[in-house]
């Protein structure tokens, strides 16, 4: 009588049993009677663990076309997904490694051993494979090394930035003329996939989405931060309620669209940009009503004490609408405080005048005390400096705004 024998399994599938094995029996173990020490040393053994196993299934998916070519799948990692309920692009992101490691022994041997993370692995592969194809194969492979020896103290981050300086570690003689390729480089695929969008939402509102160079994107957060890190929307910043960071950048970018000189823009339909706000003479005189605003591509709504306060601002013409649309009065530009006025008013002034405003003056606004339509002349004095925050307040139905001895504004709310 024969018996049977069973082949002994391959040994790979044999380890994958028994770490499924060895986590059930751990299963029902609860951390929490864990000492600190013994928490710490699991910790760091598991992510030892997970970077061995990780390098164990890079290997399995390079060598998987037969996987995929016994389902008919486009390649192993696509089957993976498929099999597993992955993300595609993630088992994609593991088959590209995989297929890097098979070329980068260095870094598939601190995988394995436990002293290099996936995520580590990633980023060291794809500097070493980012060097100039002239460097030769023994360069590279220093540089690989070196990478391998600074992930035992730097996370992924900080690894991506010394793996960009690399090239100054292994042939310092042209790694700045290659850093200037690669940064012209970076720069051109940044500016070609820059991209800018505009929403109307309606209600008064538009949804701005972009992606911009990163230069671009530093200096125009550069340029709102100085908006909003001395802003206060009142004397005591304590008392303020803490306004959120995305609702201060908005505010700021606002106010810094106000502050810039049309006259400086290239020209827009023949002429020096410009903005022009319509307004009836019924809703100019009362704090009723609505005014458009004409710029780009039509007309916009906006209220009657808005189109008074932009009426402060350069390059913005009022036009006075009679009761059938006819224009009665259209403004110019000499009507607005000039450049000269603006300093002088900012040198006098030092801040904005709102009664324990602290906003310096570099950030305001130059505002008629008698408006200009009520025949207000633009001179200093009938001009006081407000910020933003301010400014929107003195145009509103809802606050009384009076000019105290001392040259401050004091706002009061109307009952």
């Amino acid at each position: 009588m024969s018996v049977a024998t069973l082949a002994p399994p391959h040994p790979v599938v044999a380890c994958a049993a028994r770490v499924g094995a060895a986590l059930a029996a751990v299963a029902d173990v609860q951390p929490v009677f864990m000492s600190v020490a013994e928490k710490e040393a699991a910790l760091v053994e598991l992510a030892r663990t997970e970077a061995g196993l990780a390098e164990l299934k890079a290997r399995i998916l390079a060598a998987g076309d037969d996987i995929a070519a016994e389902h008919g799948a486009r390649d192993v990692a696509a089957w993976f997904a498929h099999a597993t309920q992955a993300d595609p692009r993630a088992a994609r992101a593991e088959l590209h490694l995989a297929m890097a490691l098979e070329r980068r022994a260095v870094v598939a041997r601190g995988m394995r051993s436990g002293a290099v993370s996936a995520a580590q692995a990633r980023v060291i592969v794809e500097a070493v494979e980012e060097l100039p194809a002239e460097l030769g194969p023994v360069l590279a492979a220093e540089a690989e090394q070196t990478l391998v020896g600074y992930a035992a103290h730097h996370p992924p981050r900080e690894l991506k930035r010394l793996g960009r300086r690399i090239l100054e570690v292994v042939a310092p003689e042209v790694a700045e003329a290659e850093e200037g390729r690669r940064l012209e480089e970076e720069e051109r695929r940044a500016r070609e996939k820059a991209s800018l969008r505009f929403r109307d939402l309606g209600e008064g509102r538009t949804r701005i989405t972009g992606v911009l160079p990163t230069s671009v994107a530093e200096r125009w957060k550069h340029y709102l931060q100085a908006f909003t890190s001395p802003r206060q929307r009142g004397g005591d910043a304590a008392r303020e309620e803490r306004v959120p960071q995305h609702r201060a950048y908005a505010q700021a970018f606002a106010a810094l669209l106000e502050l810039l000189d049309p006259a400086r823009l290239p020209e827009h339909g023949g002429d020096a940009t410009t903005v022009i706000v319509t307004i009836g003479v019924a809703q100019l005189c009362s704090d009723l009503g609505a005014a458009g605003v004409i710029a780009g591509d039509g007309e916009e709504a906006i209220s009657a004490s808005e189109a008074r306060r932009l009426a402060c601002q350069a390059q913005i013409i009022p036009a006075v609408l009679g009761g059938k649309g006819e224009v009665l009065d259209l403004g110019r530009r000499m009507r607005l405080f000039s450049k000269a006025q603006r300093r002088a008013l900012r040198l006098r002034d030092r801040r904005c005048r709102a009664e324990g405003c602290t906003i310096p003056a570099a950030w305001t606004e130059a505002h008629h005390l008698r408006p200009w339509s009520a025949g207000g002349p633009t001179d200093l004095a009938n001009a006081v400096s407000l910020c933003s925050h301010h400014h929107h307040r003195v145009h509103e139905r809802a606050y009384r705004p009076e000019l105290l001895a001392d040259g401050d504004v004091r706002f009061a709310r109307r009952t």
